[in-house]
């Protein structure tokens, strides 16, 4: 009865506009006042402890710093002198300015840990190129929405922390090791349909008679760009910095190419940018401290095991249960972040991994990618709503275009849940 009372009123309170973060809080301190009146064990002093329990963790001192390093880079012009880079590298012709948008993404993924921040950088240099080389509005904000997935995806990783944060079993470095490998093969899986869709309908037919910027002088201005994931992973890889260190190391690195470098920001453009990094920041460590009461009810009421013991007795075993789950997990994705999907699942869903004995890092990539399907899947897709917005489209006006990017992203994800070693292999190689 305390379960249907958590849930009910948990759902209640979000389909009625309430935000989240509130709605996780109010149906957990409900369920723990109602546990408390039965049988006297708990109390509701056991909502502030752990508020303070669930963000008072080290690892998660790396989420700001994530967070404000996306912004700095974005406000340096990193992403331009990227996206003139890779220009020079695959050259001009139908397709291919697509295939820089995913590329040029996959590479800020590198840089920043969220996604909306990096559809927004790409689409603000890559949407207005795509327009002048023929390509209609609602596919390049079907590209750049996508490509924009993969940030959580390949580290440093916002959604990974978050996930690290909330199961001992899987430390950041393992994660974000793992996520590399399936970070670029969604990549990869996305660059095909765009391509053939560019192609099968004659889009970009403008792009052909463009300049191809000169290589080197290209190379020149995007190396300070392309070094940051260089100097982020490998100096975790070489132990010259925890990954809440390296975080600290790349804002410095960051306001060092802007203000120094590039000379892109001066001292007036640094209000706004650690302003922009603190609201999102705050958003998340709050949703993160009041989702703590309602996994503190979950777990210590054991409304878990209930969900536990009726998978093990449904005899779908190992294989049928994590499609199953994955296929909920696609779907609630479309309608809520990744942060909340973590924050709301991983206390039934972690459970569920230990009773089959997934590894949890592998859940963790898996769990991760259906979130990034999320992300640009309407009708509440973040990335593709960012898009949309810089190209002046609706967004049902992309899902012709949208649809096949989704499918070849599921169809990565299926890889990966089949052959567990596309997220293990680099971890292990790595001593994680």
């Amino acid at each position: 009865m305390i379960g249907i009372t958590l849930f009910a009123l948990f759902l209640g309170l979000m389909m009625a506009g309430v935000p989240i973060g509130a709605a996780l809080a109010a149906g957990g301190m409900v369920a723990i006042a109602e546990a408390n009146l039965q049988s006297q064990l708990w109390g509701l002093l056991a909502a502030p402890q752990n508020m303070l329990a669930s963000i008072g963790k080290y690892p998660l001192l790396a989420l700001p710093m994530f967070v404000l390093v996306g912004s700095i880079f974005d406000r340096a012009g990193v992403a331009q002198r990227m996206v003139t880079f890779a220009v020079a590298c695959v050259g001009r012709g139908p397709g291919m300015l697509p295939l820089v948008a995913i590329l040029v993404a996959m590479v800020l993924g590198g840089i920043s840990g969220s996604g909306p921040a990096n559809a927004a950088a790409v689409g603000a240099v890559m949407i207005a190129a795509m327009s002048r080389a023929g390509y209609p509005a609602p596919f390049s904000a079907s590209i750049v929405g996508s490509a924009a997935a993969t940030d959580i995806l390949i580290p440093p990783s916002v959604a990974l922390v978050v996930y690290s944060v909330n199961v001992p079993g899987a430390s950041v470095p393992a994660l974000f090791a793992a996520g590399m490998i399936p970070g670029v093969l969604a990549g990869l899986a996305l660059i095909i349909p765009a391509v053939w869709i560019s192609r099968a309908k004659g889009f970009g037919h403008a792009e052909v008679h463009l300049p191809r910027p000169p290589f080197w002088s290209s190379l020149r201005d995007a190396s300070w760009g392309l070094a940051a994931p260089v100097l982020i992973l490998g100096g975790m890889r070489a132990g010259w910095f925890t990954p809440t260190e390296a975080a600290v190391v790349a804002v410095a690195y960051g306001l060092f190419v802007g203000m120094v470098v590039h000379r892109t920001m001066g001292w007036r453009d640094l209000y706004p940018v650690f302003r922009d990094a603190a609201l999102i920041s705050s958003v998340i460590m709050i949703v993160m401290a009041l989702a703590g009461i309602f996994a503190y009810s979950v777990n210590t009421l054991g409304l878990a095991d209930p969900v536990l013991q009726a998978v093990k007795d449904s005899g779908l075993g190992s294989a049928g249960t994590l499609a199953v789950l994955l296929v909920i997990m696609l779907i609630v994705g479309m309608f809520l972040d990744g942060v909340s999907m973590f924050l709301i699942f991983l206390p039934l869903l972690i459970p569920l991994a230990m009773v089959f004995e997934w590894d949890l890092v592998w859940f963790g990539i898996l769990l991760t990618m259906t979130v990034a399907i999320g992300q640009f899947t309407p009708p509440m897709a973040v990335n593709l709503l960012v898009a949309c917005r810089l190209a002046a489209v609706r967004i049902e006006q992309t899902v012709p275009y949208v649809l096949w990017l989704v499918l070849s992203f599921v169809v990565a994800t299926v890889m990966v849940a089949v052959w567990p070693d596309l997220a293990l292999w680099l971890p292990r190689s790595m001593g994680f």
